[in-house]
């Protein structure tokens, strides 16, 4: 079907970078291995959970990530993404990507153009008809919100990881903690409230309506960082009872959010 499309319901999405694609399914491959890519004129959208159903998912890449965007219908592209990762390793990151399906599509068609314009590579990556629950997810008003640099919050569940497998989260106004304890011993870390001027990049910026103590699986933590190279900052909603939210925003209101259930007693 490469370079072919009929009339009918057709999908035309251009990318000026295939890096940011590419991180997108990097981070979330290892959580879900099969989702529909849901397309429509809004943009394209994924919403999944793992298997263990403690994890969730959700991206929106909005039409205005795109140069241009064409989306005639709704259509869901089911995919593998083991086999859309080893599709995309052939895309260089400052490649112009260009992902195209027909109506009631079969294949999705991958376009790889170099910067310069000497040198295509293009791509059927078979689809599958995944029947996906799509999970409403509710509008919370979370009881603490916690911005920090991305990079420090992916080093401080990777270093406490070392110690435990749980992590418990706890945000005030004076600052979110991070504890573990473990067979050899414990530790935490504290990221106090804090603006700089020079690089808002570094800024840790912390909202709450009351304090809130959780504890989460720090192996979901450490996947959800993966999502890193996608954004300077994280954003944590927290509220008691309710699934952790873990968001990554990127350009033009698009996201990538994971959402985790909170651990409840030892042995959960």
């Amino acid at each position: 079907m490469i370079g072919g499309y009929g009339e009918g319901g057709v999908l035309e999405a251009r990318l000026e970078a295939a890096d940011l694609f590419k991180k997108v399914v990097e981070a979330i491959k290892d959580l879900v291995q099969h989702c529909n890519f849901d397309c429509n004129d809004s943009g394209i959208a994924l919403q999944a959970m793992d298997n263990s159903h403690v994890a969730l998912v959700s991206m929106m890449l909005t039409a205005d990530t795109f140069t241009p965007f064409r989306c005639d219908r709704n259509i869901p592209l089911g995919i593998d993404l083991t086999s859309l990762t080893k599709v995309l390793r052939a895309a260089q990151s400052s490649d112009i990507l260009t992902i195209k399906s027909e109506d009631a599509p079969d294949v999705v068609n991958l376009v790889f153009e170099g910067k310069d314009q000497d040198r295509i590579s293009e791509y059927d990556l078979k689809l599958m008809d995944i029947d996906q629950e799509h999970l409403g997810i509710p509008d919370t008003e979370y009881a603490a919100t916690a911005s920090m640099p991305a990079a420090d919050f992916k080093r401080i569940c990777s270093d406490l990881l070392l110690i435990s497998e749980a992590v418990s989260i706890e945000c005030t106004k004076e600052g979110i903690t991070f504890k573990a304890e473990g067979d050899i011993g414990n530790g935490s870390v504290t990221l106090r409230q804090h603006s700089d001027l020079e690089n808002s990049d570094k800024n840790v910026d912390i909202s709450l309506t009351e304090p809130v103590a959780l504890s989460f699986s720090l192996k979901y933590l450490t996947g959800f960082c993966k999502a890193t190279g996608l954004s300077n900052q994280v954003r944590l909603c927290l509220s008691n009872d309710v699934p952790l939210m873990v968001e990554y925003a990127l350009a033009n209101n698009s996201y990538l959010r994971f959402y985790l259930a909170p651990k409840i007693g030892d042995d959960d």
